[in-house]
C-alpha cells in the first residue's frame, strides 16, 4: 500500500508539479520537488536496518522524515514533545530504536545530548534534521509488517506502544480525504501535534493523498505549548494566513477558539471542515461552534484502527452522535453495549502477542446506533459510574458538559458506590464562581447525574503530572491516587447524618 502512496504522489508531481505539498514557515516544498526529497532522505538513511525514532517539531521536516522511512521499509517510532524525558525514555527502549531523528533547534536530555549527530538531506526552507545512533540500543521483534508504532499514553501506567502497518494507515487516510471532500487546491493546517496519529492520517497522508497542501507551522506558532497550553488567537491569525479549507482540534482547542469568535475576535471563512475528536464534545459546545460559522463535525477513533473510525461529514451529520463509520470498517455493538471495529486494526501491542490487521478490536468504548446508522458514544466501559442507588453515569458525559463553563476548565467525575456524585476541577475562578457554574450545569441534568460535590485540585491535569492523556482525558486512576482520600473524606462529610 505504501508503494500505492508514492505512485499516487508521482501522479501528482506530473500533473501539478507546482502545487504546494508542504509548507513551513520558512518555505515550502512543491508536488514536483516532493518525490526526489523523500528519496533523498530515505536514501540517506537506509545503512541502518533497526527501528528508528523521530523528535522534531511540526513542519516539512517531520512529514518528510515520516514519508521517507515509509519509502525506506523502517518501523518509525514517532514521540510527541510532550512526553516526559522518562515516557520518551521508555518508549525507545520498548520499541528497540536504534537510530533517532532530531531536530537540532530541540534540547535533548542526556546521555542523548552528548551522543555524536549526522546532518541529513532535506531542502531549503524545509528545517534540519540530525541522525543519532544509540550504542546502547538492543533491537526488539516487531510484528511483520510494523511501519509505525504509536505510543499512546492512555489512562494508567507507561505508554503503549500500537504497531500499525502501512496499508491499514493510508487507507484510512484515502476514506477520510473522501469524507471531508479533500482535492487539488485546498489547504489543511496542522493544528495538532504530527506525533499524535490523528493529525499524522488526516493531517499529512489526506491531503497528501487528495493533492492538496499541507501547512505545517510550528506548535508555537498555532498557540500550543506544553501538553495543555493553548492560544486560540495564534490559531486563528495562522487559518487566517492560510487561507485554511480543513482543520483537525481535540475538544478544548474548540472551547477556547469558539470562546475568542464570542468575545470578538473573526470566523475563518474559508474553512469547510472542522474535525473535532480524540476526547467527548458536549453537543451545546457543537452547537455554539455552528451559530457562529464554525463548519464542525465530531468524530471518533482510536489509535488501534489508526484513528478515525466515524465522522459526522458535510451532507452526512447528526447533532449528538459521531457520525457514521469510514468506508471499509464494520462497527458492531457487543451485548454489553461494547463497539467491536472490524476491517482495518492494529498488528499487536509492542512487546505482546502478534495479531491479524483484519481482526476485531474491542475498543472498550460503550456506544449505541440510531435508526439512521449514526453512532452515539456512551462513555467508556470501565468508567461507567454506578451510584447507590443503581443509576448508571457515565462521567464523560457530565464532564464535558463541565468543562463548557468558564470557571471549570478541566474536571474528572467520580462516585461509583456513592448516593451521588464529586468532581475533583483544576480551576483558577473563585469558588463562588465554581459553585455558579455547577449549579447552572446541574440545572441541565437529571437528579442522579448531578454533581453534588467537589474539590479543587492542587493543580491543572496535565501530561506532566500524570493526570492527563496526550488527547485530553483524564487518567483517573493517578487522579484518584493524588485525591481519592480526599473525596473518600468528603462523601463522608457530606453524607453523614
Amino acid at each position: 500500500m505504501s508503494r500505492v502512496l508514492f505512485e499516487v504522489l508521482a501522479r501528482h508531481a506530473a500533473q501539478q508539479p507546482a502545487a504546494v505539498a508542504l509548507r513551513g514557515e520558512r518555505g515550502a516544498l512543491r508536488y514536483g520537488e516532493l518525490p526526489g526529497a523523500i528519496a533523498a532522505l530515505a536514501d540517506a538513511c537506509r545503512d541502518d536496518t533497526g527501528t528508528v525514532g523521530l523528535i522534531a517539531d511540526n513542519g516539512p521536516h517531520w512529514a518528510l522524515a515520516d514519508l521517507a522511512m515509509l519509502a525506506a521499509g523502517r518501523s518509525l517510532v514517532p514521540l510527541p514533545l510532550f512526553f516526559s524525558p522518562a515516557q520518551a525514555a521508555h518508549a525507545l527502549r520498548d520499541a528497540g530504536v536504534t537510530s533517532l531523528l532530531v531536530d537540532p533547534a530541540l534540547p535533548l536530555p542526556e546521555p542523548l545530548a552528548s551522543l555524536p549527530r549526522e546532518a541529513l538531506p532535506l531542502p531549503a526552507g524545509c528545517g534540519r534534521l540530525q541522525r543519532i545512533r544509540l550504542p546502547w540500543a538492543s533491537t526488539r521483534t516487531l510484528p511483520a509488517g510494523t511501519a509505525k508504532i504509536t505510543y499512546t499514553s492512555g489512562s494508567t501506567g507507561a505508554p503503549k506502544g500500537v504497531c500499525l502497518d502501512a496499508e491499514t494507515q493510508l487507507a484510512q487516510a484515502r476514506a477520510l480525504a473522501a469524507a471531508v471532500g479533500a482535492g487539488p487546491g485546498d489547504v489543511h493546517l496542522a493544528a495538532l501535534p504530527l506525533a499524535t496519529l490523528l493529525e499524522n492520517i488526516g493531517g499529512v497522508y489526506a491531503p497528501l493523498l487528495a493533492g492538496a497542501e499541507t501547512r505545517l507551522p510550528s506548535l508555537a506558532a498555532v498557540g500550543l505549548s506544553g501538553a495543555s497550553g493553548f492560544q486560540p488567537q495564534a490559531l486563528l491569525a495562522q487559518l487566517q494566513a492560510a487561507s485554511a479549507n480543513t482543520l483537525i482540534l481535540v475538544p478544548q482547542q474548540l472551547l477556547a477558539l469558539v470562546r475568542a469568535i464570542e468575545a470578538g475576535a473573526s470566523a475563518p471563512p474559508s474553512l469547510r471542515v472542522v474535525a473535532v475528536g480524540g476526547a467527548s464534545v458536549s453537543p451545546r459546545l457543537i452547537d455554539r461552534a455552528v451559530a457562529l460559522g464554525l463548519p464542525v463535525y465530531e468524530g471518533y477513533g482510536l489509535s488501534e484502527c489508526s484513528s478515525v473510525v466515524a465522522l459526522n461529514r458535510p451532507g452526512a451529520a447528526r447533532p449528538g452522535s459521531v457520525g457514521r463509520p469510514l468506508p471499509g470498517l464494520d462497527v458492531q455493538v457487543s451485548d454489553r453495549g461494547e463497539l467491536v471495529v472490524s476491517g482495518r486494526g492494529f498488528l499487536g501491542y509492542v512487546g505482546e502477542a502478534e495479531r491479524a490487521a483484519d481482526a476485531p478490536v474491542a475498543t472498550g468504548d460503550l456506544g449505541h446506533f440510531d435508526a439512521d446508522g449514526y453512532l452515539h458514544l456512551d462513555g467508556r466501559s470501565k468508567n461507567l459510574i454506578v451510584t447507590a442507588f443503581g443509576r448508571n453515569v457515565s462521567p464523560e458525559w457530565i464532564e464535558r458538559e463541565l468543562t463548557e463553563a468558564a470557571a471549570i476548565p478541566q474536571a474528572a467525575v467520580f462516585g461509583d458506590g456513592q448516593p451521588s456524585l464529586s468532581a475533583v476541577i483544576a480551576s483558577t475562578a473563585s469558588d463562588a464562581a465554581i459553585d455558579a457554574a455547577l449549579a447552572a450545569v446541574n440545572a441541565l441534568l437529571p437528579d442522579y447525574a448531578r454533581v453534588r460535590r467537589w474539590l479543587r485540585a492542587d493543580a491543572p491535569f496535565s501530561t506532566a503530572n500524570q493526570q492527563l492523556t496526550a488527547n485530553g482525558r483524564p487518567r483517573r486512576a493517578a487522579i484518584v491516587a493524588a485525591y481519592g482520600a480526599r473525596l473518600a473524606a468528603l462523601h463522608e462529610e457530606t453524607e453523614t447524618p
